[in-house]
């Protein structure tokens, strides 16, 4: 058994266990609109915890958002998974998916009130320091946190795993409060070598304490093993990037809001 596979069999663990949290769905609003996230915490917490809002993907809330979600309650935190396109509502397919996501990159100001709304989602439930939280989300949800980042939230840091890096107000890097770490696939189509460099500079320009880590051989989507592991589709799943990058998020958040002890 290779090395990484057991890293990966490490990361996906809390899927398979029984692990002392719980989990909920939370009805909040945006605007006129109903959203309904999904909340995950520890279940004998006795004190706050920090916070980790999740984003998921272009095809909506769906599972793999909720087990990510679980995963950070397996490690001791409140995690709280948003629900941008409203009513809990997931693509049947890519076409649906980029229909529904184009809404939101098109309008980003629309997109940050969706994110900042369930970053207040999360900070409003008991058992949450609301001083200690971070962003983090994938694909779609990656641009999501920055996005958050770019209006000025008031969040300990953002982590971007394989989203789009690009920004139509890049002067907007100077409002960022938050530490920034973004994750990114070294072979990603989606995100090419162009839109990287112009993130770093609207990092530098902005003054803003960020890092990016890119990993070799690995395309878009790869944190995801429903993505296949063929890399010539654009989206693949990485076993090594997959297990990399979460520990990377994992330094990240010690660094950031501190260590917290684990559910079990």
């Amino acid at each position: 058994m290779s090395r990484w596979l057991l890293l990966v069999l490490t990361l996906w663990a809390p899927l398979w266990s029984q692990a002392a949290i719980e989990t909920k769905t939370v009805e909040y609003q945006q605007g006129d609109t109903r959203l309904v996230g999904y909340l995950a915490y520890p279940k004998e917490a006795k004190e706050p915890r920090p916070g980790v809002l999740v984003v998921h993907e272009w095809l909506g809330l769906n599972d793999y958002a909720k087990q990510r979600a679980k995963q950070l309650a397996e490690l001791g935190y409140v995690a709280f998974a948003a629900d941008i396109y409203g009513d809990g509502q997931v693509a049947a397919d890519r076409q649906a998916a980029g229909a529904l996501s184009s809404v939101y990159k098109k309008d980003r100001a629309l997109f940050r009130a969706r994110v900042a709304a369930g970053l207040a989602a999360l900070k409003a439930q008991s058992g949450v320091a609301s001083d200690k939280v971070v962003a983090i989300g994938y694909c779609f949800g990656g641009t999501a946190v920055l996005e958050l980042a770019r209006s000025g939230a008031e969040v300990a840091g953002v982590v971007s795993f394989h989203g789009g890096l690009d920004s139509s107000t890049p002067q907007d890097a100077r409002n960022i409060r938050a530490k920034v770490l973004a994750l990114h696939g070294a072979d990603d189509p989606y995100v090419p070598a162009e839109q990287v460099a112009g993130f770093e500079e609207e990092m530098r320009k902005g003054g803003v304490d960020w890092q990016l880590i890119a990993y070799g051989n690995a395309v878009h989507g790869f944190t995801n093993p429903a993505h296949g592991n063929d890399n010539s589709k654009g989206a693949a799943y990485n076993a090594a990037a997959d297990a990399r990058s979460w520990l990377a998020m994992q330094q990240f958040l010690d660094e950031v809001v501190g260590p917290v002890k684990n559910a079990n």
